[in-house]
């Protein structure tokens, strides 16, 4: 072997070690961002009200990534969104909060597999202060107490049902609601003292609810899945923003607004 002088043996190491530290080409060009991401387009995702916060987040974390891409994201209870989109509704993206409302419209070819992608719980929910001392679930049938409550047929009201079955409780509530969202702003706004909804709803309405949790609420656990819906005329920008909602970024955003893993 020949020798190389030291001067240029240090060129020669500072070469290599400058090689070694330049981006490949090939593993770039695997990589989605702005320069590779998706063409300008609407992306129309419907989602249960109580993923409105993590939701909204995520389509910025999308929209950010590639420029262009606008996410517009309908918040609504799982059953009314579901009708929707069997009607016809032009969604791209459907996440339900349970998945008794989206199987049927796998079962009839409208989305594509569903994948679970979180969790989530029930609380009471009462005003700032807890006024009326509610501690649990019994609580909620006291006469003078108004409570509201999820309908049967949204996730929250079914996980609802479950939970006062379980806990031995019988209630007429005040109202029944199409969405969580609706039951946090009767309590919110004094319209009623008490109600079921989601942990995440609490935990996204400091100031406006307090949150009590019940006896039994882990035992009562909905799951959230998601999929494409299908005929969407943007399935690859739809499929990408399912990545991320499965993604560990999506997963920690989940997280961070109180959500469950899967």
């Amino acid at each position: 072997m020949t020798r190389l002088p030291p001067a240029l043996a240090v060129l020669a190491v500072l070469a290599l070690a400058l090689t070694g530290c330049a981006p490949s080409t090939a593993m770039d060009a695997g990589k989605p961002g702005p320069a590779t991401g998706l063409e300008p387009q609407t992306l129309s995702v419907y989602a249960a009200a109580s993923l409105t916060g993590a939701f909204d987040e995520l389509a910025l974390l999308l929209e950010d990534e590639n420029p262009g891409v606008d996410v517009q994201v309908t918040y609504d209870g799982s059953s009314t969104l579901a009708t929707q989109i069997a009607a016809g509704a032009p969604a791209d993206v459907f996440a339900s909060a349970d998945q008794k409302n989206l199987q049927p419209l796998a079962d009839d070819g409208l989305t594509g597999p569903a994948t679970r992608f979180a969790g989530n719980t029930l609380r009471i929910a009462v005003a700032p202060g807890n006024p009326l001392k509610i501690e649990n679930l019994a609580d909620l049938a006291r006469p003078g107490v108004i409570t509201v409550l999820c309908a049967a047929q949204v996730p929250c009201g079914a996980a609802s049902a479950t939970l006062l079955a379980n806990a031995g409780v019988t209630l007429t509530p005040a109202s029944e609601e199409q969405n969580v969202t609706a039951v946090v702003t009767k309590i919110a706004g004094g319209e009623a003292d008490a109600g079921l909804v989601y942990t995440t709803d609490v935990a996204a309405n400091p100031g406006r609810v307090e949150g009590v949790t019940p006896a039994g609420a882990d035992a009562v656990v909905g799951h959230y899945p998601i999929a494409v819906v299908e005929g969407s005329a943007h399935a690859e920008a739809a499929q990408a923003f399912v990545d991320l909602v499965l993604s560990p970024a999506g997963q920690a955003v989940l997280a961070a607004h109180g959500f469950l893993a899967p």
